[in-house]
């Protein structure tokens, strides 16, 4: 199978998406981080932005410093420096809202770079994403046990 990208393809991207994960302050392991490094590496997604966000108890946000080994940001410290642009102040303040207190959160924006040749490909062939819309995970595993249950 070749997947190799011609320079006619290089206008061709996957599905970008964005994640916003919450995490409680006592729980963190760097695993989350560690994962989506490995994600990164083996090209399955590109990172855009990686922001990290935290909520004290009384509900006042920072927006940390991954180059800070103070923050802990932990493993997320391996992504300083990714920043496209793409997340404005606006996105952030809408995050920093959706979290709980005494929370830590990183906003991410990637691409779903593994789509990039089937992309091409149905492109290629004349297709055209005419409708797309993600399904929550937790919304997957409720019908999946739903139809296990049934």
């Amino acid at each position: 199978m070749n997947t190799a990208m011609t320079a006619a393809d290089t206008d061709v991207h996957g599905p970008v998406d964005f994640l916003l994960l919450e995490f409680p302050r006592s729980g963190l392991t760097g695993r989350a981080g560690e994962a989506l490094q490995d994600l990164v590496q083996e090209g399955t997604v590109r990172l855009y932005d990686l922001t990290v966000i935290s909520k004290d108890g009384d509900g006042a946000v920072e927006v940390l410093e991954l180059t800070d080994p103070a923050s802990g940001v932990g493993s997320f410290s391996w992504f300083a420096g990714a920043r496209s642009g793409l997340i404005s102040d606006s996105d952030m303040e809408q995050a920093a809202a959706a979290m709980e207190p005494d929370t830590v959160a990183a906003l991410i924006v990637y691409e779903n770079s593994w789509a990039i040749p089937f992309v091409a490909a149905a492109r290629g062939s004349g297709g055209e994403v005419i409708a797309s819309q993600r399904i929550p995970a937790t919304d997957v595993a409720a019908a999946l046990d739903a139809l296990e249950l049934g």
